[in-house]
């Protein structure tokens, strides 16, 4: 059994990067895996000022919805998966801030060496999901020994609710899920 955390950055309920980490959930749960969900849409957030002070004290000197405690579960999970629609061939803003604010993991004994991504776009093309996977990568060069170990990119879902008849992306999302063991 691993411990994974699903950080879903979509603002939009029942999105279609929503649906796919349901159905990554349900895969992960139904092979013993505990999940800890972060759904940025439910936490008040400030940007990360970049005091670097959190290097030394492993907390973040901004009050909001981003707890030390939130902090401390990501980094005693043993996999995390970054879940975010495609904005301007990138992350959602919301999932970047998040990353930045996850900072003072950074300094901390992280056990986290597996992510998995998961974005969802109405472009339909690869090309739209190389920024998704620079962004992620620039989170990975930060943390040595972690690696990608799966990607579902899902285009084609202009409309919410599209990813639920979409039943090729949403056996991947489960069977991503349900390969974590």
């Amino acid at each position: 059994m691993k411990k994974i955390t699903v950080i879903s950055s979509s603002l939009r309920k029942n999105s279609n990067s929503e649906i796919l980490a349901n159905e990554f959930i349900k895969g992960a749960k139904e092979n013993g895996n505990e999940i800890n969900l972060i759904n940025l849409k439910d936490i008040k957030m400030q940007f990360c000022i970049g005091c670097l002070s959190c290097g030394k004290t492993h907390k973040c000197v901004l009050k909001d919805g981003v707890t030390k405690k939130m902090l401390d579960e990501i980094c005693n999970s043993d996999v995390i998966v970054f879940v975010t629609p495609v904005y301007y061939y990138a992350v959602s803003g919301q999932l970047k801030t998040f990353i930045d604010r996850m900072n003072p993991i950074y300094s901390m004994d992280y056990k986290f060496k597996d992510i998995y991504v998961i974005s969802t776009a109405a472009e339909d093309e690869m090309r739209t999901f190389k920024g998704i996977k620079e962004d992620i990568k620039g989170f990975i060069d930060c943390y040595e020994g972690t690696k990608v170990k799966g990607t579902l990119f899902a285009g084609g879902l202009e409309k919410p609710g599209d990813a639920k008849k979409d039943k090729a992306s949403l056996k991947k999302a489960y069977e991503m899920g349900n390969k974590i063991k």
